[in-house]
């Protein structure tokens, strides 16, 4: 699809995913084990044939940048790129984004050039898989100036999210962000009467996937008027000035943009009945390629388990979990319901010196409902399984949050330590 350009989200500072947005961006943090955020918009945009993808950076974008430039580099008698636009100051502009708005139109100066029909905004924080060949088929259908995915939700998740209205016709009638569980009952249910779209019971409202394709002429015109954000601004306004459709999307989404989400979106892809999987053979999820020797599994017990390549797991028990790229995970080891993000290298020398806990998970170590960020060390006999039951606690090396704890990157666990 040589006429539509796409431009990825990179995201704002990421406090919902502290601590693992520490020293990375949203769209970097590690995710199934081998891949980054970033890359599910990127492949969906290459299986649509989009070949010519910006990605809009700012905070902690170091490690994106890294990814994101050794992962994917195109053929040199093609076209197509992903780059990487950072926040910049220009003469125009001295300011960071102030939004998802405010970071498209900052970058206005260097799409706009490039011929292009059609604008793809993206999310560089959603787990989903989608053709985008059909979205922009059905904006071409409707004869529309933007196009919203959007997909059925539960009253619980509507108040985080931008729930549509329509009229009698089926057409966007009403946007409304994060509406109020008062609102969302005067409301009861946004799916149009007699329409195609349809929803269930325990879903009754239409909501925003944050994935919008404009027509050039619609979004260069919205870019010159005021308004920093698509969702509290830019659509509301465009309803009564351009036209606006709804693409209804069937599939798996999740937002992965909280730490409670982030954890779900894992624990989520271990049963066999999954109801995402990374694997797909005509459609797989690209990142880099690593060429990491196979996994060793030695009289290990792992039931329900998605454990990534160059990992060493001796005689240890893994259930409903997440085992990331190099993670060493040693003898007696109990590992459930929880995400190992694994590590960024080996080390040469696992024993070093007595002093030092080995990298990885060490002997007779118990998580339970733990995220373990890369390279950290957990020292033999640790216990981590929120034993206070906290909701909300900052810990010595460790954080809470959402019931869940978070060890955060390069971080030392020392022997016998509990929590």
């Amino acid at each position: 699809m040589r006429s539509v350009l796409a431009l990825i989200l990179g995201g704002g500072q990421g406090s919902r995913l502290f601590p693992l947005t520490q020293l990375r961006s949203k769209p970097a943090v590690p995710i199934g084990g081998k891949y980054r955020l970033i890359d599910v918009p990127i492949s969906n945009c290459l299986h649509a044939d989009i070949r010519r993808i910006y990605v809009l950076t700012q905070f902690n974008s170091a490690s994106l940048n890294r990814h994101v430039s050794q992962t994917y580099r195109m053929d040199l008698f093609s076209s197509g790129f992903v780059d990487i636009l950072a926040a910049e100051q220009t003469p125009d502009s001295e300011s960071w984004f102030q939004g998802t708005a405010d970071a498209v139109r900052k970058a206005r100066r260097h799409f706009e050039p490039h011929e292009a029909d059609y604008y793809l905004i993206l999310a560089g924080d959603h787990l989903y898989r989608m053709d985008y060949s059909r979205l922009l088929a059905a904006h071409i259908e409707q004869n529309a100036d933007i196009t919203v995915a959007a997909l059925p939700v539960s009253t619980e998740d509507a108040t985080g999210m931008g729930i549509f209205t329509f009229d009698q016709k089926g057409r966007i009638e009403h946007f409304e962000e994060k509406p109020t569980a008062e609102r969302l009952a005067a409301i009861q249910t946004s799916v149009p009467f007699g329409g195609s779209i349809t929803t269930s019971r325990e879903k009754p409202f239409i909501a925003s996937m944050g994935i919008y394709l404009f027509s050039r002429a619609a979004l260069l015109s919205l870019l010159a008027r005021p308004g920093n954000d698509f969702g509290r601004q830019l659509i509301p306004e465009a309803l009564s000035r351009f036209r606006v459709s709804a693409y209804l999307f069937s599939g798996y989404w999740a937002d992965v943009g909280t730490i409670a989400s982030f954890f779900e979106a894992n624990i989520g892809l271990t049963p066999p009945d999954a109801a995402f999987s990374f694997y797909d053979a005509e459609r797989p999820m690209y990142t880099h390629p690593r060429f990491l020797p196979p996994s060793r599994l030695l009289g290990s017990d792992v039931r329900n388990g998605l454990v990534a390549e160059g990992t060493y797991l001796e005689r240890c028990e893994v259930v409903d979990s997440v085992i990331g790229i190099r993670s060493a995970i040693r003898g007696g080891a109990r590992i459930r319901q929880s995400v190992v993000l694994g590590a960024d290298y080996f080390e040469d020398d696992p024993s070093g010196s007595p002093e030092r806990v080995p990298l990885g998970i060490g002997r007779d170590v118990t998580l339970e409902r733990v995220i373990v960020d890369k390279n950290a060390r957990i020292g033999d006999g640790a216990r981590l399984v929120n034993r206070a039951g906290a909701t909300h606690h900052d810990g010595p090396g460790y954080f809470v949050r959402n019931g869940i704890i978070i060890v955060p990157k390069d971080t030392t666990i020392p022997a016998g330590f509990e929590a």
